[in-house]
């Protein structure tokens, strides 16, 4: 509340900043370190998400920066408040997410006491944002907030911390608000474009992929423009499904955990890739094993919005200095070869997406998480998001499902566990007349399970699906691998995850058979409330193709030999 003398609190300055950079969701865990900025947010047009634990209200808000481009915003106490967020900063970090975490401090007569909960910020962030800070003087509050914007959404976006002293937040100032930031579209040249086209016209064997953010919707459409024109195949890296149509003739799947093998064949025979957007890490590039470093094996073209990737790992031919959208557009105008040498290339290769992702394996037990997934991709909107954390159970999801639609698909390129039920929260907040469906495991879940009480709270019926094993699956699968038979700390035992949600005033029903998935999911979406479905998976289906006794065979067979 502004008083009498027309001045405002540092508080209701930074609220008031937020505002003209158009946020308006906040999500935060409540703190006694920024009571003033809760108090700003009583006087003005915000929704706020108040959440269980930092580290969802953290993942709520990287969902948000993903769903939206722009950054999303979270609030929370100093200490163990900030610790508990790191977890969304780092998925952030990795997956190239614009987002802000305003984090309390200690009062600034007692910074450098060790005074309670007091943390230096800039140390314990400082690897995995693009900036960390902390505002000294209340005056500078707009400058700082413009910085934090520009900074978390330009280049490569990515998290920004800004630290509150508890004292600074209720001084009052007369300080001028700053301009909103503006997104700065690096756009290529005349002369890397010419190139490209000439290095087009000399291949024989292209691939384009496609990942990272900073796409738009009309770069999606810009770039399946250009793959049609120039009848290239496509590939989306780990997680980035949603940037290009999976039915469009030209696609030819993802390169995540559990790629089509002829897929990344075809990458590795490429003599000509076009990565536009993304890095190309550890997950996408199938252990670094595509494309060798530092020198690429075929030419390579590299896209992106940050300078300082290009040559990073891998030294590009082409090295252009753009982003996503802004390069699909131009690459939309180019003039393809009239015979191009590939002919036929594209169509070979959505025929073998086609047959990969076509019909579920077969697997034990009594349910059949890949037969679920095509049940879902058959029956839900094309506008429908999914969200999904970390975990085996996460390879049936990619694998099936088709994303038709931009910005469709939250999942962590950091390979984050417990994001699937803060992401979909947070998007269904964003987004309240859509579909939301989140994937979870069962350990996957009870990392962040207790936000469904947020779902609740705000009336977010969002749909989660809980692949139930048991286990800690993707690491007793590679405890297999390498100590077969030798089971050690990868057991759990599970409540009734359908009883949990009815608990919370939630939906909830199990599933033990296939067939009864879809009645338990129409039942889910008819309740109207937040709703767990509790799926019943054998252990052994521990991938769409291996069992765990396959594997432990496997594993005791070499160690024999």
């Amino acid at each position: 509340m502004i008083a009498k003398d027309n001045l405002r609190t540092a508080a209701e300055v930074l609220v008031d900043q937020l505002l003209l950079n158009g946020v308006r969701h906040v999500f935060c865990v409540p703190g006694e370190s920024y009571l003033a900025a809760l108090d700003a947010f009583h006087d003005r047009d915000l929704a706020v998400t108040v959440c269980r634990q930092e580290g969802g209200a953290a993942i709520m808000a990287e969902a948000a920066g993903k769903a939206t481009g722009r950054p999303g915003i979270c609030f929370v106490t100093r200490g163990p408040g900030a610790t508990n967020a790191s977890a969304g900063i780092h998925i952030a970090h990795q997956d190239s997410t614009p987002m802000i975490l305003f984090v309390g401090q200690v009062a600034r007569r007692m910074r450098g006491r060790e005074a309670f909960q007091e943390l230096d910020y800039r140390a314990v962030f400082g690897s995995m944002t693009k900036w960390t800070t902390e505002i000294d003087d209340p005056a500078r509050v707009p400058e700082i907030v413009s910085r934090a914007f520009h900074m978390a959404a330009n280049g490569r976006p990515g998290p920004v911390v800004v630290a509150l002293p508890e004292d600074l937040l209720t001084d009052r100032v007369a300080a001028a608000d700053a301009l909103p930031y503006q997104p700065v579209e690096a756009s290529p040249g005349a002369s890397e474009m010419d190139e490209l086209a000439a290095l087009l016209a000399r291949s024989e064997r292209p691939m384009l992929l496609i990942g990272g953010s900073r796409w738009t919707e009309a770069g999606c459409a810009a770039i399946a423009r250009f793959a049609e024109r120039f009848a290239l195949p496509v590939a989306t890296t780990f997680r980035r499904a949603h940037l290009f149509h999976a039915l469009h003739p030209n696609y030819a799947g993802d390169l995540g955990i559990g790629a089509n093998p002829k897929l990344t064949a075809r990458v590795k025979a490429a003599d000509l890739v076009v990565l536009v957007g993304g890095r190309l890490s550890e997950m996408q590039s199938q252990g670094y094993t595509l494309i060798d470093i530092p020198v690429p094996q075929m030419t390579f073209v590299h896209v992106h919005p940050g300078i300082e990737e290009l040559g990073r790992v891998y030294r590009p031919h082409l090295g252009i200095n753009a982003t996503p959208a802004s390069f699909a557009i131009a690459a939309a105008a180019l003039d393809p070869p009239v015979k191009p040498r590939w002919h036929g290339a594209a169509k070979a290769a959505h025929d073998d997406y086609i047959a990969f992702s076509e019909k579920p394996t077969e697997v034990p037990g009594g349910v059949n998480l890949g037969a679920i997934v095509v049940w879902l991709r058959d029956h839900l909107g094309d506008d429908a998001l999914i969200c999904n954390g970390a975990g085996n159970y996460s390879t049936w999801v990619h694998r099936y499902y088709r994303h038709r639609k931009f910005a469709t698909q939250f999942a962590p390129t950091a390979g984050s566990m417990g994001y699937g039920v803060p992401a979909a929260v947070g998007v269904k907040r964003l987004f309240p007349d859509r579909t939301v469906v989140a994937f979870s495991g069962d350990g996957d879940f009870l990392m962040s399970g207790q936000d469904f009480a947020t779902a609740v709270q705000f009336d977010a019926p969002i749909i989660v699906i809980i692949a139930d094993n048991g286990l800690y699956g993707t690491i007793r699968m590679h405890q297999e691998r390498h100590y077969p038979g030798r089971i050690s700390g990868t057991q759990l035992r599970n409540p009734d995850f359908a009883a949990y949600a009815r608990a919370f005033g939630g939906f909830g029903v199990t599933v033990e058979r296939t067939a009864d998935f879809p009645t338990a999911f129409k039942a889910a979406e008819q309740s109207g409330l937040p709703a767990i479905i509790h799926l019943k998976i054998d252990p052994e289906a521990i991938t769409p193709t291996l069992t765990l006794t396959g594997i432990r065979q496997s594993a005791l067979a070499q160690h024999r030999a």
